[in-house]
């Protein structure tokens, strides 16, 4: 990890650079398999599923008989986890639920609104070098309870050319009824454009790489809303004096470990701290199964002494990280002054590692400094706010002289005829 001591304003955007692919190259490949899926559907997503999970699929469907073997496949520990986990998702995202009121906001005039569920969402649960059968649980909680009509899971096959067994009993308690054994590029494009067994979706969910992040960007311009552009993943840490070396270098690692694009970022007011950290990052990282994976990550990596704590909220705000963690003395007030973040976790005792799993947050975040725009997953992403306004012949004489006078200055003649011919009538009254 590169270290910098004091940085200047200027070295802000630097410091919050992401590490990133040759987007030309990406783009051309991403391109190539997107048209490809549009044009042969099932063959070419079981083709790019061989050739880029190694899995030789003879259904693109879990069967009934898969799902039951599944079940029997996970242990009883990891399946009430998995229940626990889901409880405090579902508590936390039925919390979200909205309440519309009906607003005069003249006499005669009401406005409300409603809130209404994307019809048919797709969910897309990365698997590759670790199935996240968390980000299951993530994304069809608040679709069920928003109350999305049909809802279709894609996810990677493994090798034998069946999803992992977690991802299937995930879906289960969260109430997927269709999983579909497609990653990466291929699957975004089976569920924007539909295939002879996929179903086309209007909204798709969910994280990726950069190959999933942009495919999911370039199906939005015209086939399909997505929920946010969700690349690699990352972390800032902010921590002081006080703070634990070994929870902040568990931290750390805990998102390197992601991938090799993966980023974290410690900043810190301690000097001392950055010694302690580096020592535990070294002993942690020869303990771990994806050393080389974690690696790769802290490469792109950086530790950054700064001034103060103001400094340090100025620096994680410019650097708007999909995760934040708060470990410093005044966490409480830190969190006030955090604009640009995708989750924020405070206290030694709040590792990333609660929100990405059980404590009931969102975990599918933007990347990216996104995050200055975008917000997480939450309920109200799988629904649309649809506006309704009702207007007596009091409320049309008590807004139409406005209505009319606006719309002869924008010199929309049938806009101001419209009300005027309703003031008119209720003249006649």
């Amino acid at each position: 990890m590169e270290t910098i001591m004091f940085p200047k304003r200027e070295e802000y955007a630097r410091i919050a650079a992401r590490p990133h692919l040759d987007f030309g190259k990406l783009e051309a490949s991403v391109d190539a398999i997107l048209a490809d899926v549009r044009q042969n559907g099932d063959k070419a997503v079981a083709k790019y599923g061989e050739m880029f999970d190694g899995a030789k699929l003879a259904s693109l469907e879990v069967t009934d008989g898969e799902k039951a073997e599944a079940e029997l496949s996970v242990s009883r520990e990891l399946k009430e986890a998995i229940e626990l986990a889901h409880k405090n998702i579902e508590t936390f995202h039925r919390s979200q639920q909205p309440r519309h009121a009906k607003v005069a906001t003249s006499p005669g005039v009401t406005c409300w609104q409603k809130s209404v569920p994307i019809q048919k969402v797709g969910l897309y649960v990365p698997g590759g070098s670790a199935p996240l059968f968390s980000t299951v649980l993530m994304l069809a909680t608040p679709a069920n309870i928003a109350g999305c009509g049909e809802i279709v899971l894609c996810t990677p096959p493994q090798r034998d050319g069946k999803v992992h067994p977690a991802v299937v009993v995930a879906a289960r308690i969260a109430g997927v009824g269709r999983i579909f054994k497609a990653g990466g590029v291929q699957a975004i494009g089976a569920m924007a454009y539909g295939t002879e067994t996929i179903p086309k979706v209007y909204k798709i969910f969910g994280p990726g790489n950069q190959y999933v992040m942009a495919a999911k960007q370039r199906v939005s311009l015209r086939d399909v809303a997505i929920d946010m552009p969700a690349g690699p993943s990352e972390v800032c840490v902010i921590a002081d004096e006080g703070a634990d070396a070994a929870f902040v270098a568990a931290d750390l690692l805990s998102q390197a470990e992601h991938g090799p694009d993966s980023q974290v970022l410690l900043v810190t007011t301690s000097e001392s701290l950055i010694g302690r950290v580096k020592e535990e990052i070294g002993r942690q990282l020869a303990a771990l199964p994806r050393m080389g994976i974690a690696a790769k990550a802290l490469g792109n990596s950086k530790i950054v002494l700064v001034a103060d704590s103001d400094e340090a909220i100025r620096l994680s705000n410019a650097y708007a990280p999909e995760h934040l963690i708060i470990q410093t003395a005044d966490c409480d007030a830190l969190a006030e002054k955090v604009v640009n973040a995708g989750s924020v976790f405070l206290g030694k005792y709040a590792c990333e590692s609660a929100g990405d799993y059980a404590s009931g947050t969102n975990h599918t975040l933007p990347t990216s400094a996104y995050a200055k725009a975008y917000s997480g997953v939450n309920l109200d992403s799988f629904c649309r706010k649809i506006t309704f306004q009702s207007l007596t012949e009091e409320g049309a004489r008590n807004i139409g002289p406005a209505v009319m006078e606006m719309a002869a200055a924008e010199s929309l003649d049938a806009h101001k005829n419209a009300m005027a011919l309703r003031m008119e009538g209720a003249r006649q009254r």
